[in-house]
């Protein structure tokens, strides 16, 4: 506990005024990637929101190489088709990598009961879908379909991988 507030602490050394670190007005070196808001690499990552993995680094990308898109459960909602949009059509990506994890918070998630229980307490059901993700490889593989599916997106090349937490083990999907 830093300054009387938990977690303040564990990010109090990354805004230090050092080249990078968020702050306004600091300067990064001019060949710097991290300037530049189109990744170097030309990928989108579209990943789950789980705190425990980084999409970009388990990848082998660096900072400005590719974009991150996440979610809970890393499907490819509406939004995340959006942001995908934005990433291929102003930012130049011509790839996607889904990149999902065994131990999702998401693989047997009652979307049903969640979404009951706020409309019991709101008076309002939510307009967004919530389903679990079941099997990663097989919720890598539907995602991707779903992906491909988009009259929005022109993905010139679409890759899968599951991150087994267990394992610290990246095992690529085969798509159809």
């Amino acid at each position: 506990m830093a300054n009387g507030r938990p977690g303040v602490g564990a990010l109090a050394g990354r805004f230090d005024g050092s080249p990078g670190d968020g702050q306004a007005g600091a300067v990064r070196p001019a060949d710097d990637p991290r300037n530049a808001a189109r990744p170097t690499r030309r990928v989108a990552i579209l990943a789950c929101m789980d705190a425990r993995i980084e999409p970009a680094g388990l990848l082998g990308f660096h900072p400005g190489e590719a974009h991150v898109v996440r979610n809970a459960g890393g499907l490819a909602t509406d939004d995340a088709i959006r942001s995908l949009v934005v990433s291929q059509r102003a930012l130049g990506t011509e790839e996607v990598v889904v990149l999902h994890h065994t131990g999702c918070g998401m693989a047997d998630l009652d979307g049903e009961e969640i979404l009951a229980a706020m409309h019991e307490e709101t008076g309002e059901r939510p307009p967004f879908e919530l389903r679990g993700v079941g099997d990663a490889a097989t919720s890598v593989r539907m995602t991707a379909g779903a992906l491909r599916a988009s009259p929005f997106l022109n993905i010139a090349r679409i890759r899968g991988f599951v991150y087994d937490h267990e394992d610290e083990r990246l095992d690529p999907v085969t798509l159809p």
